[in-house]
């Protein structure tokens, strides 16, 4: 155990010290989707649901949730987030999406830009569950990251 940074050597949880961590811009890119029928859809697309336009709801929903993912994920340091891009693709019976969140810190922000995907689909789902409450949130993962000690990374294809 005492190879993971979130114990101590006791083997107790703590939250990693970043003090000493060099300041740097990171970014963090994640995606997901939600498959539904085709009537939930369609009004989704055309902005047609009795609760307003989803998609906007949802990129809101996903720039605060990566706002506020340390009160949301133990042991996740508070970050002065710089940006987050959260961004929608219609794909056949679903919608993707994007979400990437940037800092200049000493820590990265993968949880972030993952929690800022799985909450804009969370609220994509809320906002359209009266045509659909079959509906399936999947495929949430990190795509990329960039910055910090361990480099940049992608998810191999």
């Amino acid at each position: 155990m005492s190879g993971l940074t979130h114990l101590d050597a006791q083997g107790a949880a703590h939250m990693v010290d970043v003090s000493a961590k060099t300041v740097t811009q990171r970014t963090a890119t994640a995606t997901g989707r939600i498959t539904m029928n085709a009537a939930a859809l369609e009004a989704i697309r055309t902005s047609a649901l009795a609760k307003g336009d989803a998609l906007s709801v949802a990129r809101i929903a996903g720039i605060m949730a990566a706002k506020r993912t340390s009160d949301l994920i133990p042991l996740c340091h508070p970050l002065p987030i710089t940006k987050v891009s959260v961004e929608f693709s219609f794909e056949e019976g679903a919608i993707a999406v994007l979400a990437t969140v940037r800092v200049t810190g000493q820590t990265g922000v993968e949880m972030e830009a993952m929690t800022a995907a799985s909450v804009a689909l969370l609220a994509i789902y809320d906002m359209g569950k009266a045509l659909d409450k079959a509906m399936v949130i999947d495929a949430v993962r990190l795509l990329e990251k960039q910055g910090g000690k361990s480099g940049d990374w992608v998810r191999p294809a």
